[in-house]
């Protein structure tokens, strides 16, 4: 798992070697005008990009867009005819029963089906109209990590051609750029993140219930990052957009609850408000923040971010510090975080 964090930045990097051509053909065929509604699905890990993906395109284009898990995905979508909608299947194994079973549902509806997967020669690939590859290679580790990153990568490619062509303003070139950086973008968070993960690790050892709240692009990374935890560590672990976790779950929070709250560039205040009133409870409070910015709170703990990265893109930025904090929570829990022993890396 370790490995596999650290190989982020090539993994993104190469993915986004090839897919931007790949989603401009893509885009092309597609005919953005014509298009009324983009579904994404999948399942656990690949659920989470989605939502991310789902956040950028809502962000930046004028499509209509919703997010479904794919096992639910034929019983909340009707299979009348829908030529006008696109679905997006993130599946980083390509064989993931539920997520197939998404995709033959939209392709009887006449939907378009676009599949976005770390293997080339994967079920998905075969079924799909359309395909978008991360070139994360072989993931040993059950705990997804880089493949994570790399198909959303590979999501945000496809968003970001969306973008250019539905013409809603976007600049779209500096967009990709952004996106293109992202790679270095993540190298800088394993650096600056990796050893202050380590220490909360090591201080938080005996804590078994833990909460993530996350807002706009980083509710998605309060999620991955919660199930991280309850891959790796065998622990209690939810994430919350930020201001849900108010309208009843913050009954839970006390001494034995760790409660990590993403801080986006314009979230100062509000983060810093939401971690006193922890802070008085009693809970041990982490702020995940980029690098420049100051917690401004004694008694806080933070774990810093690279700071480069467009904020519509940087679930890729903000998961990495939580990923390793479960690896070393693990750890530290004499756990093995490459094999947990009720998990497959493949979901039939």
């Amino acid at each position: 798992m370790l490995q596999e964090i650290h190989e982020q930045p090539k993994a993104i990097a190469d993915t986004l070697l090839e897919a931007f051509e790949k989603a401009r053909n893509i885009v092309h065929q597609l005919a953005p005008s014509k298009l009324a509604m983009v579904y994404f699905t999948g399942s656990g890990t690949s659920y989470h990009a989605c939502l991310a993906a789902n956040y950028a395109l809502s962000t930046l284009t004028r499509i209509s867009s919703t997010t479904l898990p794919a096992s639910e995905f034929s019983s909340w979508v009707s299979q009348t005819d829908r030529t006008g909608t696109a679905v997006v299947a993130i599946s980083q194994s390509g064989e993931s029963v539920d997520a197939l079973a998404a995709v033959n549902a939209a392709s009887s509806a006449g939907m378009h089906t676009i599949g976005v997967t770390n293997s080339p020669g994967s079920t998905l690939v075969k079924q799909t109209e359309f395909q978008l590859l991360a070139r994360a290679g072989e993931e040993k580790a059950v705990t997804a990590t880089k493949s994570f990153t790399a198909t959303l990568a590979a999501a945000y490619a496809l968003v970001s051609e969306l973008a250019r062509a539905d013409g809603s303003g976007t600049e779209n070139y500096d967009l990709e750029r952004s996106l293109l950086g992202a790679s270095d973008q993540v190298r800088l968070t394993i650096t600056s993140s990796e050893d202050q993960a380590k220490a909360l690790a090591s201080k938080f050892a005996d804590k078994q219930m833990y909460f993530i709240l996350g807002s706009g692009p980083n509710m998605p990374s309060a999620l991955e990052g919660a199930l991280k935890l309850k891959e790796s560590c065998n622990v209690y672990a939810e994430g919350f957009a930020t201001r849900e976790f108010l309208h009843g779950p913050m009954q839970l929070v006390d001494s034995r609850t760790p409660v990590f709250l993403l801080q986006g560039p314009q979230e100062a205040e509000q983060v810093l408000q939401l971690a006193k009133s922890f802070l008085r409870f009693g809970a041990p409070t982490v702020i995940i923040k980029r690098k420049a910015a100051d917690n401004g709170e004694v008694g806080l703990e933070a774990i810093d971010v690279a700071p480069g990265l467009e904020e519509v893109f940087s679930t890729l930025i903000y998961v990495i510090p939580l990923q390793l904090y479960a690896f070393y929570s693990a750890l530290n829990r004499g756990l093995n975080p490459d094999n947990p022993v009720k998990l497959t890396k493949v979901v039939k």
